[in-house]
């Protein structure tokens, strides 16, 4: 009996694999192995870099929230207990966003603080 090989499965696993090296340097974009390592290294970098990604925007947050909090005489911790205990629901992502765009506000909620 004749060996049977899924080649069409294999050639398009290859070939998918492949796409998404496209636009890599070297052998990394046109060798088999090279580039299934270097992809499957770039999607390990790009799971990390999604949890990173949350991390770093939160420490934004909370730098343009201090710098903002400061201008009123405020340290950053001082500020959100005050926030948590006046019982005012906002997160650090609106608190920056205000502290930015809308600083009368900011200010408002701030005062409100105080």
């Amino acid at each position: 009996m004749p060996r049977s090989v899924n080649s069409v499965a294999s050639r398009a696993k290859r070939k998918k694999m492949m796409k998404e090296a496209k636009g890599y340097f070297g052998r990394r974009k046109n060798v088999w192995t090279v580039s299934k390592n270097a992809v499957e290294k770039g999607w390990e970098y790009a799971y990390v870099g999604r949890k990173q990604k949350k991390r770093n925007f939160r420490s934004l947050w909370i730098q343009r929230i201090n710098a903002a909090v400061r201008e009123e005489g405020m340290s950053y911790s001082e500020f959100m207990g005050k926030l948590s205990k006046s019982d005012i629901k906002l997160n650090r992502k609106v608190l920056a966003d205000l502290a930015l765009n809308h600083p009368e506000a900011f200010k408002a909620v701030v005062a409100k603080v105080k």
